[in-house]
C-alpha cells in the first residue's frame, strides 16, 4: 500500500475513536494535526486534546498508537502531543459541529 493510501487508512481508523466527553470522533472533533508515515511501516500522529487537563491525557494517546498498529503495513505509531496551537471549537468539522448542535 502506498504511502498515501496508508495515511488515508490511519485517518479512517482515528474517526473511530471517540472522546469520552463528547459524542464526536477524534478527526472531526479537530485533535488530530497531522499524520504521516515516516520511514518504512512508521506512523507518526500529531494531536491535541481538548484541554491540558483532559481526563483521557493518558489513556487516549495509547488507544490510538494500539489501532494504529492494526493496519496492515504500520508497524509501529507514535503519538505526539502538542498544546500549540490550542485546540478550539472551530477546528472541529462541520459534520462535528452539526453533530453538536453548534449550526
Amino acid at each position: 500500500m502506498d504511502t498515501r493510501a496508508l495515511e488515508k487508512s490511519i485517518i479512517d481508523i482515528l474517526k473511530t475513536i471517540y472522546d469520552p466527553e463528547i459524542p464526536v470522533n477524534i478527526f472531526d472533533l479537530g485533535l488530530i494535526y497531522e499524520v504521516k508515515m515516516k520511514e518504512e511501516g512508521n506512523a507518526w500522529i500529531l494531536m491535541t486534546l481538548t484541554s491540558p487537563n483532559c481526563p483521557v491525557a493518558e489513556s487516549l494517546p495509547v488507544e490510538v498508537e494500539q489501532k494504529v498498529c492494526t493496519l496492515e503495513g504500520v508497524k509501529k505509531a507514535k503519538v505526539e502531543i502538542v498544546f500549540e496551537p490550542p485546540w478550539d471549537k472551530d477546528m472541529m468539522s462541520e459534520e462535528a459541529k452539526y453533530e453538536l448542535g453548534m449550526l
